[in-house]
């Protein structure tokens, strides 16, 4: 029996350290084609830079676990704490958040330097230690790099996409999925639906507390709404037309002088869209993407349809392809029925967002593999747009 634990623990261990390594090795993969002034530009308080990102999450396993649960660890650097803290209230101060953009210091090599010793010692620790709680610690800790390395990446095309040079991030990277066959919709009876995660792998706190919702008798679209059909909503003059707007979304629009997705440009009275790959012409069947709520609710005004709510998107999400965009849903981001917050620090992980927020689900193309699921709660208010969001619709 001994023998048959330690062989299941180090399976374990070893499955759960590849998966460290790998997702370590993957973020810095996503900044190998940055130039050194990249790492550093913070144009809006929503985009954090690169070298932040990757001191975080590098200071989430050094917080979490190695000061926690390793006995004589020594701190790379006891300022990086202050540097490098995103959030978290109760484990100290930290750098306002506009501020990251002046972090010249530490150098970009110092965070990488950072980040190899971190990851050694942790690599190190794990080899030794089979305890759950702390495999569990690991655990989020991967997934929240991961979360990091969806942001990096739209954070890196915001950088680079408000460059009035538009350079290029990577010619290989593909955005824009081409949808070529005709949207249909799929009908969902009335019913009593079970909502929530049922498994017995990772999961966020948020997506726990399975329960049942009602559900009237809906019909939800089973591809995404593209270009060339948000096109037709901005030739309309959707954009101009108030009776389609929320009275706060219509004061965001006149204040920011919205009209158009966020990284399109008319040039020669042709739209273009900046893309990782630099600046294209706009591809008609490619999902929209870069919308916030508000206008992806002012779409399904013009179309006399709505957004579905989570509840919808979930219950039907096994009857289309989604992952190509995070999607936007009618749904406020709130706690399920019997929620509970984790104890200490990673309770603020989740659970002190759940106000003035909508909900998005499915994922991204920016979105790291087994990271997300039919469960998955992503969360944003209303007016932001600089992740790769869309929408599809609902008509009763």
């Amino acid at each position: 029996m001994y023998k048959t634990n330690t062989l299941f623990f180090m399976i374990i261990t070893n499955s759960l350290l590849t998966s460290f390594l790998q997702t370590r090795s993957d973020t810095e993969e996503i900044c190998a084609p940055l130039e050194i002034e990249d790492y550093v530009v913070q144009p809006i308080v929503d985009v954090s830079p690169p070298k932040w990102h990757l001191g975080h999450t590098t200071w989430f396993f050094e917080e979490f676990i190695l000061s926690k649960c390793c006995n004589n660890y020594t701190r790379f650097n006891s300022e990086y704490a202050y540097v490098f803290n995103s959030y978290y209230e109760s484990i100290g101060k930290r750098v306002i958040r506009t501020n990251r953009g002046n972090l010249s210091r530490p150098t970009v090599s110092e965070v990488y330097q950072y980040r190899d010793y971190v990851t050694s010692h942790l690599q190190s620790f794990l080899e030794e230690n089979d305890d759950v709680k702390i495999q569990e610690l690991v655990e989020t800790g991967i997934h929240h790099e991961k979360q990091h390395q969806e942001l990096l990446l739209t954070d890196i095309k915001y950088i680079l996409g408000n460059n009035p040079l538009f350079p290029k991030y990577n010619e290989m990277f593909t955005e824009n999925p081409v949808i070529t066959n005709d949207s249909g919709y799929i009908e969902i009876e009335e019913g009593i639906y079970d909502i929530g995660y049922k498994g017995n792998d990772f999961c966020y706190d948020n997506e726990l507390g399975v329960h049942k919702v009602l559900l009237h008798e809906y019909a939800i679209s089973s591809t995404l709404v593209t270009n060339r059909e948000y096109l037709e909503f901005i030739n309309d003059d959707g954009y101009q037309n108030s009776l389609l707007w929320h009275a706060e979304a219509w004061d965001w629009l006149q204040n920011n002088d919205i009209t158009a997705p966020l990284y399109w440009y008319k040039i020669n009275d042709q739209y273009h869209q900046y893309t990782l790959q630099g600046l294209k012409n706009l591809n008609p069947n490619a999902p929209v993407t870069h919308i916030s709520y508000y206008e992806a609710f002012a779409y399904a005004q013009w179309k006399g349809q709505r957004l579905p709510t989570e509840f919808e998107w979930e219950v039907a999400q096994e009857h289309f392809q989604w992952g190509t965009r995070w999607e936007w849903t009618e749904s406020a981001y709130l706690p399920y029925p019997n929620y509970t917050k984790a104890p200490g620090a990673l309770g603020e992980y989740n659970g002190k967002f759940m106000i003035n927020q909508k909900v998005l689900r499915g994922g991204s193309v920016a979105t790291p593999h087994h990271h997300t699921r039919p469960t998955y709660r992503n969360f944003f208010h209303p007016h932001l747009r600089w992740q790769f969001t869309g929408l599809r619709l609902v008509k009763n």
